[in-house]
């Protein structure tokens, strides 16, 4: 752990996740950045000269749209402390790692250039650590490497769930893809009581149960393998939306109509759970002593199709057991209603959680050895 380390008059680097969105040049949701501060204010005043690396978004080349250079001068109006972009302050925010095209495969030539200069590397980005990139992996083999206090804070709230968690054990996802969360889902559904499925991936559910979805948005490529696993023998634990928020057209100001989710009507866009749905997937959180959300239950962004995501949001942030909230999405949702300081632990990232309790190894946390938490 860094509280381990001496860093007086040390160059330390640090790996944050700095991964924000933009908008109109400025930084449009600073979860993240708050969350980052406060281990480099500390190294800051323990006398350490700090850099901060992140990647921000998935540039190909240079792209100036997703310079850090925002985020540092954002940062900067959040401390009181010098930050510098590049070079300079207290604090010196680097460049984003991915303009190096051998980031993403931890070229040693990347991670030898990060590593230049430095006494010690800070890994305190949890939402990266489930890959292998130079800022993550490669950095770390080549300088004495511990783990950060964020990164300590998650790997412990999560790591409640990974052993033995106190039941009923819930997990609630959403978002838009099965394709992403396929491989979690099969994963985690032996080792819940309950798994609560809402958003847009729900329709590719309901479509492998037979039921119309009209316009609804569905991969069916991943039908069957969706069919096989409700059918396998833990498929009874999944919950599915029994009626559903539809919208005439995929849009802000889509008409909405509510429907059981078995009577789908021709050009209708599912765009949220349907009340009954919420009600339901409510009192199963309100029952349970451990759950995960990660994922929203609709287009939460659209205060029409709202309802969903926030009756779960409050069933989440009023439950007396374990509650964890992981991806940006949930997180934004959470905060947006100013839940965000009811729920156990609000992780700084989505797909880390999700592997981590899949059971995976991390590597950004396996490199670190025994100054790993």
């Amino acid at each position: 752990m860094i509280d381990d380390v001496d860093v007086a008059g040390l160059s330390v680097l640090v790996r944050s996740d700095l991964n924000v969105p933009l908008a109109e040049g400025g930084v449009a949701d600073d979860f993240r950045v708050r969350a980052a501060l406060p281990t480099l204010e500390a190294l800051a005043a323990r006398g350490a000269k700090v850099a901060v690396c992140s990647h921000l978004g998935r540039p190909e080349g240079t792209d100036p749209a997703l310079s850090l250079a925002p985020v540092a001068a954002h940062m900067a109006a959040l401390t009181d402390l010098e930050v510098g972009f590049r070079s300079g302050g207290r604090i010196t925010v680097l460049e984003n790692t991915r303009y190096h095209a051998g980031e993403t495969s931890n070229d040693p030539l990347v991670s030898r250039e990060l590593a230049s200069g430095r006494d010690l590397f800070v890994q305190d980005a949890f939402g990266t650590v489930h890959r292998a990139h130079a800022s993550t992996v490669g950095v770390a083999e080549r300088l004495r490497s511990v783990a950060g206090p964020l990164l300590d804070a998650e790997l412990k709230a999560l790591g409640r769930l990974v052993g033995e968690p106190e039941r009923p054990y819930t997990v609630v996802l959403g978002g838009a893809k099965v394709s992403d969360k396929l491989a979690v889902i099969k994963n985690l559904l032996p080792k819940v009581d309950r798994m609560l499925i809402g958003g847009g991936m729900c329709f590719t559910f309901l479509l492998a149960k037979g039921l119309s979805v009209g316009d609804s948005l569905v991969q069916r490529d991943m039908v069957a393998a969706v069919r096989d696993l409700l059918d396998g023998p833990d498929g009874h634990k999944v919950t599915l939306p029994s009626d559903i928020a539809f919208g005439d057209r995929f849009a802000e100001g889509a008409e909405r109509r509510v429907a059981a989710a078995s009577k789908a009507a021709d050009g209708a866009v599912g765009l949220d759970i349907g009340p009954d749905t919420a009600a339901v997937f409510a009192e199963l959180i309100d029952s349970s002593r451990s759950v995960f959300w990660n994922g929203p239950m609709g287009v939460f962004e659209w205060e029409r199709f709202r309802d969903g995501t926030e009756r779960v949001a409050r069933a989440v942030a009023s439950c007396d057991g374990l509650t964890v909230v992981g991806g940006g999405d949930s997180a934004a949702a959470l905060r947006l209603l100013g839940l965000e300081g009811s729920v156990s632990h609000l992780s700084t990232g989505g797909g880390a959680s999700l592997e981590l309790l899949e059971g995976r190894v991390l590597p950004g946390v396996e490199v670190l050895g025994d100054w790993a938490p």
